[in-house]
């Protein structure tokens, strides 16, 4: 025999060896002694459907079988938490001017800030008292005092959203309105985890505009029952007399921790706080 001829046929039986050994390697760890070889269905998961003992449906064609990517690509569980929409609430004709279901107790609210001269000495005297509060909180405040607004929402107070620059909402296009309200909230949630749900018109202007906005951003409008003026500098004394003149239940206070020389709202706050709690009042926050 020729070597050629020869060669020919020593590689052809390695090659029907090599598919033997394979063969009886795949059948001795594919499936237990004596069980039956399975058909393509049982391996993908189960009998095919309409066919007795596991076997294809009589007449349906080979590409009706599932492909690969349709069981193995594409669970059907899934381990990671389902994401979760904040719900959106109903657009308001008009803010919020106090709260309601809360007994007998009221909400302080802080304007403008954080500011690193004002803020910190509030932030001391709720702690100081255990009382929390909300503070609407501006843009482009928050950018340069981030650790403030840390402090505050781990002293537990309702940080809301004061726009980004303190701008007359209603002289601005909607396109300006979303980007101040949008802007402050985004920050605000890079810093503490959670955007802002209430919002506070700079000046207490609001429009319709500014409630679908707000709304769209997951957002209710709250203003407030007693304005202390404080923006004004009345001197303190006024401030507590206005304070302590228009508490009731479920009032909403005003008052403002920057914009200003705020010294004297700092000052009446740790005189009409204990005076408010000696009342018997309770200082809360929206439940929401």
């Amino acid at each position: 025999m020729p070597t050629g001829r020869r060669t020919v046929l020593r590689f052809a039986a390695a090659l029907g060896a090599t598919a033997t050994v394979g063969v009886l390697t795949a059948d001795r760890f594919g499936a237990p002694p004596g069980a039956p070889p399975a058909t393509a269905p049982e391996a993908a998961g189960g009998p095919a459907s309409g066919a007795p003992g596991g076997g294809p449906a009589p007449g349906a064609p080979a590409s009706a079988r599932l492909k690969p990517s349709a069981y193995r690509l594409q669970p059907m569980t899934a381990y990671a938490p389902p994401a979760v929409r904040r719900a959106v609430p109903p657009v308001r004709q008009r803010p919020f001017l106090q709260m309601s279901g809360v007994g007998h107790s009221m909400v302080l609210t802080f304007d403008d800030g954080p500011d690193p001269r004002y803020t910190p000495e509030i932030l001391a005297t709720l702690r100081r008292y255990g009382c929390r509060a909300m503070f609407f909180v501006c843009g482009e405040m928050v950018e340069g005092n981030q650790d403030l607004v840390r402090e505050m929402a781990e002293d537990g107070h309702v940080i809301g959203n004061h726009s980004w620059s303190h701008p007359l909402i209603p002289k601005l296009r909607p396109s300006r309105i979303r980007d101040e309200l949008g802007s402050t909230s985004e920050l605000v949630e890079s810093v503490v985890g959670t955007a802002p749900l209430w919002y506070r018109a700079p000046f207490g202007a609001w429009n319709r505009h500014s409630f679908e906005i707000g709304a769209e951003l997951g957002m209710e409008p709250l203003a407030w029952t007693v304005d202390t003026l404080d923006w004004q500098e009345p001197g303190t004394d006024s401030i507590v007399r206005r304070v302590l003149d228009g508490a009731a239940p479920g009032v909403v206070v005003l008052s403002h921790d920057a914009g200003g020389n705020r010294s004297q709202s700092v000052t009446a706050l740790k005189r009409y706080l204990p005076e408010l709690l000696d009342a018997g009042y309770s200082i809360t926050v929206p439940r929401r």
